[in-house]
């Protein structure tokens, strides 16, 4: 009978020692399972590093990390976690300089940008979240925003530097502007912080030329040429301030 209870009572005691056992160990990691997550850090840095250099924008020891990166994980005595640690140190440098290629091109494309005059209110929306970007140092994003809007702006204005002998007439005359000497107001208007008479226009001065006006504007434009009426140079016609609308700082 004793035999009996201790008999029971033993394999219940052996089934919990069995578990606490089981659950005390934990097996050690798959070598294989190891050696690919090596492969996989490794890849991903070449990856990186060679977007950086195809930018020609790449730190000068990232390639230094790649390579111990890749002598660790050959050398049959070396560390496989630090094999990773080095190719990972090897793709943040690289994606880092990849951004910072970016934001660098971002920066002078906002500044082009921000220079512009007469940006409708979704180029101008582009550009304040472009800005919030680079502030962000997001420069990839900033970059995306901004290349867009670069293309849309150039495709639609010019820059011109005024050059002696040069009139607004003859500007607005000129096939890279309006071929259309007549639509001359509408860059005296684009332009009315620098320009204050009309008829006095200085050389190195450089005005921003808006190639698609409305059809209302142009028209305004030449109809405004034509009946101008008398002028003189150094006074403000009171047609040129009419037609600006009365917003011209005489100052």
């Amino acid at each position: 009978m004793k035999r009996t209870v201790f008999g029971k009572r033993l394999v219940p005691l052996a089934l919990v020692l069995g578990l606490v056992v089981g659950c005390a160990s934990t097996p050690p990691q798959d070598a294989g399972d190891q050696n690919a997550e090596v492969t996989q850090a490794i890849d991903a840095a070449r990856a990186a590093i060679a977007k950086a250099k195809a930018l020609d924008w790449i730190w000068r020891d990232t390639e230094k990390y790649l390579k111990q990166a890749e002598d660790e994980a050959a050398s049959p005595e070396g560390q496989k976690s630090l094999a990773i640690k080095l190719a990972n140190k090897a793709r943040n440098q690289a994606e880092l300089a990849v951004n910072q290629y970016y934001l660098e091109k971002a920066k002078v494309m906002f500044n082009e940008a921000s220079a512009m005059k007469g940006l409708n209110a979704n180029q101008t929306n582009t550009l304040s979240d472009a800005d919030k970007a680079i502030r962000n140092a997001e420069g990839r994003k900033a970059y995306d925003l901004l290349t867009p809007l670069m293309t849309e702006i150039r495709a639609a204005s010019v820059q011109y530097e005024v050059v002696r002998g040069d009139s607004l007439w003859s500007i607005s005359g000129r096939a890279e502007t309006y071929n259309n000497p007549y639509q001359w107001p509408l860059i005296y208007k684009a332009n009315r912080d620098q320009i204050k008479d009309a008829d006095l226009i200085y050389p190195g001065q450089n005005f921003t030329v808006d190639r698609n006006p409305s059809a209302a504007d142009a028209q305004a434009a030449i109809d405004h040429a034509r009946n101008r009426g008398a002028w003189s140079i150094g006074v403000v016609e009171e047609s040129d301030r009419d037609y600006l609308g009365g917003t011209l700082d005489l100052q």
